[in-house]
């Protein structure tokens, strides 16, 4: 009975650690560089010799758009596998309950956050 709650718990933690580095570490990357493109875009609004501040809304609408890509990946990932956790446990009879539920949680935790930053960032079109 122990090594099989031991095997779940390595297992669990294991799982979670490969979310979390798939997640953090793009979303990281994406932030930095976001965050360096506007402050180049504040430059060049205070810039008035600049042609390219029309320029800077692209380059802007399309690193939002990456950052949506990069939490839509992770998402998608989550939604399978709590399908396949489901479809484990109501077919198969296996005891995965507890990690259906908890990448239910990060599921729902996660669509939520893409829903609210698609808003938040596209809802005028």
């Amino acid at each position: 009975m122990i090594p099989g709650i031991i095997t779940f718990r390595i297992s669990l933690w294991l799982i979670l650690t490969i979310l979390l580095v798939t997640v953090a570490v793009p979303a990281a990357k994406a932030a930095e560089n976001i965050q360096k493109g506007e402050s180049v875009q504040m430059m060049e609004a205070f810039d008035r010799n600049s042609p390219r501040v029309e320029d800077a809304n692209v380059l802007s609408d399309h690193k939002k758009h990456v950052v949506m890509f990069i939490m839509g990946v992770p998402l998608l990932l989550l939604v399978l596998i709590t399908g396949a956790l489901g479809v484990a446990m109501a077919l198969f009879g296996k005891q995965v309950f507890m990690m259906h539920m908890i990448f239910a949680g990060l599921t729902v935790t996660l669509a939520l956050v893409h829903l609210v930053t698609g808003l938040v960032w596209f809802y005028p079109f």
